[in-house]
């Protein structure tokens, strides 16, 4: 099927890449990337350092400007759908609704539709609590930080303490609770997590170990923090960095489909219980058989590049009419 359409759900890193390896893998059809946030793919790492700590607090088409990927010419002929999520995929009948109630038909789909933050379902109010993963994330924590500012943020993982220490240089006061113990000390191991929360502590961060948010304290804006021991931690934002969800909700409903925790795949990205949906970044749940055959979700940068790369050849392959490798 050399004009067979290709919809790529997920206008990521991981999206953009897809659509870039297709093409190197020799597919001519059409593409069309999909994705729900208004931006063009976009580099996240930077989001909680340099972006979050931006001294003039510029609009979102000022930092966009700064971390946005270029564009190769390979995939000048791709068509970006931005703004407007994917709803649901009915993968039998090759069709895609969006939001507005509009749809997509598709010969093959690629899912690359990531994660989005978890979020605490607590007792108290919403006003005055963040999470960080988007360009819009940033710039409204970014618009809320600054001198004099009680901070707390809610995990210790990767994020947390990357936002936890550029809070801190903006002047904010900065507590972080986490309830498994030292920093990232599930990766880390606790001699190492030990080092960071001491390298932090020595920075002016306060670390509360050991214990979990019982709730959010306030009337219409969050003014603190109540934790499982009843001591309350006085706050004008709150960050939480609690990890994240796969986003699979649209794919929802088609039978034979594994979605409980990202997408299923074999080692090809092909996607179980499909022979037209593969799956690259994030959301895609491989095994590697380095390692073993447990299928894994990998939260890493250079994840998005490798796995496009393999689900491109696959679907092209597919689409073909041959075997994949």
């Amino acid at each position: 099927m050399s004009g067979a359409h290709i919809a790529v759900v997920g206008a990521s890193l991981a999206g953009l890449r897809t659509a870039e390896q297709l093409r190197a893998a020799g597919h001519t059809g059409p593409v069309t990337v999909l994705g729900d946030e208004r931006h063009q793919p976009y580099n996240r790492p930077p989001l909680s350092k340099e972006l979050l700590s931006a001294p003039d607090r510029p609009a979102p088409e000022e930092l966009h400007a700064k971390v946005a990927f270029r564009r190769r010419a390979s995939v000048a002929d791709v068509d970006f759908r931005l703004g407007l999520p994917v709803v649901e995929a009915d993968l039998g009948r090759g069709r895609l609704t969006l939001e507005d109630g509009s749809a997509v038909t598709f010969d093959g789909l690629v899912a690359a539709t990531g994660l989005r933050p978890r979020r605490l379902g607590l007792p108290g109010p919403a006003a005055g609590r963040y999470a960080l993963r988007t360009l819009d994330d940033c710039v409204a924590l970014r618009g809320v930080l600054g001198a004099g500012r009680r901070v707390v943020v809610v995990g210790a993982g990767f994020i947390g303490c990357e936002v936890a220490a550029t809070a801190l240089r903006l002047g904010c006061r900065v507590t972080v609770v986490e309830p498994t113990g030292a920093p990232m000390n599930r990766v880390l191991g606790d001699v190492l997590a030990r080092a960071v929360q001491r390298h932090h502590e020595s920075a002016g961060i306060a670390f509360v170990l050991g214990r979990s948010l019982a709730g959010f304290t306030g009337d219409a804006r969050v003014s603190g923090v109540e934790l499982d021991d009843g001591t309350r931690l006085d706050a004008d934002v709150v960050v939480e960095a609690v990890g994240c969800v796969p986003n699979t909700e649209w794919l929802a409903g088609n039978a034979g489909l594994d979605l409980s925790d990202g997408v299923r795949c074999d080692n090809r990205m092909l996607a179980d219980g499909s022979d037209r949906l593969v799956a690259a970044g994030d959301v895609a749940r491989f095994p590697n058989p380095l390692f073993d055959d447990v299928p894994r979700r990998v939260e890493h940068w250079s994840i998005p590049a490798d796995t496009a790369r393999r689900a491109a050849a696959t679907l092209t392959a597919l689409l073909a009419g041959d075997a994949p490798d």
